[in-house]
């Protein structure tokens, strides 16, 4: 049976464990268009927190991504993200979205596409009927390169964005160094951390991981705990700048529950729970000095 794809047609929908996880106060995450920034401003630290506590959020998908339909329930849809990889499906990270936020438009094969370097640069259609503010990482096909603007294909039609605003992508992504990683991830230092985030509206502390290894040409798992089983061991004294730090419970022994991206000079940057922001700590004395597992280099794999 050919498989049903579509593509997100909001600048990020969030990816939720079960229709019935959205609660009243979410209203504004589920509907088109989002408006996420006043979602997560109006949020309590205990309703942020139930996102996590009460299993309500799984991740979140970038406009113009495309995602697979397995099912649908009313109003919602169950999808897969094939850009997300995760051991809970081997196609793709699994969970439900509003149907609503879905759009039938597929792109056809294209030669080029563009990712957004920023945080909310700019979409606007053709006939300046819309505008959308795109979250950091966001790729779209381009159908051409003009003077000052791309012309890029979505989910509403031809659009523009602002050459100053995106990248040309080439076809295949040269892989950044540690240090580029570093340099990418340091651009989002003060963020507000937001459980399931993988926008730059808010990360969680894996989305942030993912997507700064995005940045620099390298897709890695979605989750911390399968982000630790992949890439290159990296041993005690030869940590580098971009290597990804895993914390577990009990001193390390257990489940891992954290990741950072190592800083350089024995610091870490990284997102770090609900309520708190993106930033750089030092690890000696502090708990995440005990509760460290392992080390993980993704940027040298090819």
């Amino acid at each position: 049976m050919e498989l049903i794809r579509k593509t997100i047609a909001v600048t990020t929908a969030t990816l939720w464990t079960s229709p019935e996880k959205a609660r009243p106060i979410d209203q504004k995450a589920i509907t088109n268009p989002v408006k996420l920034e006043s979602w997560i401003e109006n949020l309590t630290y205990s309703q942020s927190l139930e996102l996590c506590d009460h299993n309500h959020i799984q991740s979140q998908v970038l406009y113009g991504e495309e995602v697979i339909i397995l099912d649908e329930r009313g109003n919602w849809s169950y999808v897969l993200v094939p850009s997300q990889p995760s051991s809970k499906d081997e196609r793709g990270y699994p969970g439900w979205i509003p149907t609503v936020q879905l759009s039938e438009r597929v792109p056809e094969q294209f030669d080029s596409s563009i990712t957004v370097n920023k945080h909310g640069a700019s979409l606007i259609t053709v006939n300046g009927n819309m505008e959308l503010s795109l979250s950091f990482q966001t790729v779209l096909p381009l159908f051409e390169e003009r003077q000052s603007d791309y012309l890029v294909w979505t989910p509403h039609g031809k659009s523009i964005v602002q050459k100053d605003d995106a990248n040309l992508r080439p076809s295949k992504t040269p892989f950044g160094t540690g240090e580029d990683l570093v340099q990418e991830a340091e651009r989002f230092i003060g963020l507000l951390y937001l459980w399931g985030g993988m926008s730059s509206f808010g990360y969680d502390c894996s989305g942030f991981s993912y997507n700064m290894a995005k940045a620099i040409g390298c897709t890695i798992p979605r989750d911390a705990h399968d982000q630790f089983k992949g890439g290159m061991i990296v041993n005690d004294g030869d940590w580098e700048k971009g290597d990804l730090l895993f914390f577990a419970y009990q001193h390390g022994k257990r489940s891992v529950h954290h990741v950072g991206i190592y800083y350089g000079e024995g610091k870490m940057i990284h997102s770090p729970s609900t309520g708190r922001f993106i930033e750089i700590i030092p690890l000696k004395g502090t708990l995440y000095e005990e509760e460290l597992c392992g080390v993980r280099r993704y940027w040298r794999n090819s």
